[in-house]
């Protein structure tokens, strides 16, 4: 079984090149399933049904988010009827959407969950317990895959290695910056301390370079925008054994959009 793994797609660039490469990576990697976390697929904040509609145009099937997720009213109700759209799972009971998607491919049923770090964020539920909890509730399901999206490696690196051999990948998500620790942990779970974007290539994590940089050098207050220009993104392809749901392989698939 394949899987492709997107970094957080940041608004209309990130967008459009997706809609130009992904129909050709899934022909060319015969993928059987994609994931992109789309938390900031909306001008760079936040998520829509237009940029979902966006992302499931161009080939993805899973949309993962994290903190950003709420920063648009609509998707409150958006989150009510799509299920194919994640949340954390370990925001508090009442909160809309889920944090797990039960789906089949080729007669094997997968799971998908999204949790939420607490370093350096805002503190929610404790992610493990609440990944102990989800994992439980589906204690057959072999093939899993956790979008662990939080600020600190520290505590992706300490997630990867608490999972590892009870699910079949963690990749982490939220700084926009690629990792190169791709890898296969000891008891069989592919792990990836960020994925990055799909963003464009000369920006501060997606926006524009110079009102970013004077927001730090003066302690204003600005606006930075998206950025404009070529688009990087970043990915892996896993390769996971449906019988044991133990990942078999890890790739990064980095390449350049003009």
């Amino acid at each position: 079984m394949r899987v492709l793994c997107i970094g957080d797609v940041f608004a209309q660039p990130g967008r459009t090149a997706l809609k130009k490469t992904l129909p050709k990576l899934r022909r060319d990697h015969t993928l059987d399933l994609v994931i992109a976390n789309g938390e900031n697929s909306a001008d760079g904040s936040g998520l829509t049904a237009a940029s979902a509609k966006d992302l499931f145009a161009a080939g993805v099937d899973v949309i993962t988010s994290g903190n950003h997720i709420w920063r648009r009213k609509e998707v409150l109700s958006y989150l009510a009827y799509e299920p194919r759209v994640l949340r954390p799972l370990n925001f508090p009971p009442g909160a809309p959407g889920s944090g797990s998607l039960l789906l089949e491919r080729a007669g094997t049923p997968i799971l998908v969950l999204n949790a939420l770090g607490r370093l350096f964020m805002t503190a929610l539920d404790d992610p493990f317990r609440a990944l102990d909890a989800a994992l439980a509730h589906h204690p057959t399901v072999k093939v899993v895959l956790v979008d662990f999206h939080a600020e600190a490696t520290s505590e992706k690196r300490a997630m990867g290695f608490y999972l590892d051999g009870r699910v079949s990948l963690v990749f982490g998500t939220h700084t926009h910056v690629p990792t190169a620790d791709a890898q296969i942990l000891p008891k069989g779970t592919a792990y990836v301390t960020d994925l990055g974007m799909v963003g464009v290539r000369h920006s501060v994590i997606g926006l524009t370079v110079q009102p970013t940089i004077d927001g730090f050098t003066t302690a204003l207050p600005r606006r930075a925008g998206p950025a404009e220009g070529p688009v990087d993104v970043n990915a892996v392809l896993v390769e996971i054994d449906p019988i044991n749901g133990r990942a078999t392989a890890i790739l990064r698939l980095d390449y350049h959009v003009d």
